[in-house]
């Protein structure tokens, strides 16, 4: 079992730093251009790996997570889905019956209650 691990964790770090170098757009590229860069990762598997995840790329440092800063929200935390939902509402509902607040009876008997 030891054996397997000491030939997959390196092929695994190899493949991952392949594709993040892959579908990294070229201006994040730093010290090298891209397609070096995804040669060094292929010729010198862990050494290049670990070359490109600490060197190569442009790092943005992960900070607190929330509407401001461009994550992921929850939709019941979402002004803007609760908002749409609001709007959706009220297109769907029919104009309110302005006698919806009187007595069913009474409009059944035909009374007039605003007399």
């Amino acid at each position: 079992m030891l054996r397997a691990l000491l030939f997959i964790v390196p092929l695994a770090l190899m493949i991952y730093a392949f594709i993040d170098c892959l579908n990294t757009p070229e201006e994040e590229v730093k010290h090298l251009p891209k397609p070096v860069w995804a040669i060094v990762v292929l010729l010198f598997s862990v050494v290049g790996a670990i070359g490109w995840i600490v060197a190569g790329k442009e790092r943005s440092p992960r900070t607190g997570r929330g509407a401001g800063t461009g994550g992921w929200v929850a939709p019941d935390d979402n002004p803007e889905f609760l908002k749409s939902l609001r709007d959706e509402k009220r297109e769907d509902d029919p104009a309110p019956d302005p006698r919806a607040d009187e007595d069913p009876k009474k409009r059944e008997r035909g009374e007039d209650t605003e007399s």
